[in-house]
């Protein structure tokens, strides 16, 4: 996994959105083991315990599930998966429409400059 991380936010805020868009993305399968803290921390070049409070915090979102054998793995809920998916692209796709309101682009423009992408 690449990690884009910066100093203007908490880095375990960058890296549990991180995480989440890769298992959002499919690049996690449903049911898939998940890599460890310390490999994912030393991957990223952050404190283990800064990526286990990220973790522990997609487990809370039911992202992945923890077993004491096993580790971690990402959910086999593939309907909560789509369900996020969807939040995060309507998300996305609602600041997309407000960035280009704010450069002065009325809605008739904008659904031609949409058109003339696709």
């Amino acid at each position: 996994m690449s990690w884009d991380l910066s100093n203007d936010r908490p880095i375990y805020l960058q890296l549990i959105e991180q995480i989440k868009q890769q298992i959002l993305a499919g690049n996690y399968n449903c049911g898939d083991h998940f890599p460890t803290v310390r490999e994912l921390a030393a991957e990223a070049a952050v404190n283990p315990n800064t990526m286990q409070r990220a973790l522990a915090a997609l487990e809370q979102e039911g992202l992945l599930v923890s077993s004491r054998t096993s580790g971690r793995t990402v959910t086999t809920d593939e309907s909560l998966i789509h369900e996020m998916r969807e939040e995060l692209a309507s998300r996305l796709y609602k600041e997309f429409l407000l960035s280009l309101n704010r450069l002065g682009f009325t809605d008739d423009e904008i659904r031609k400059f949409i058109t003339r992408r696709v």
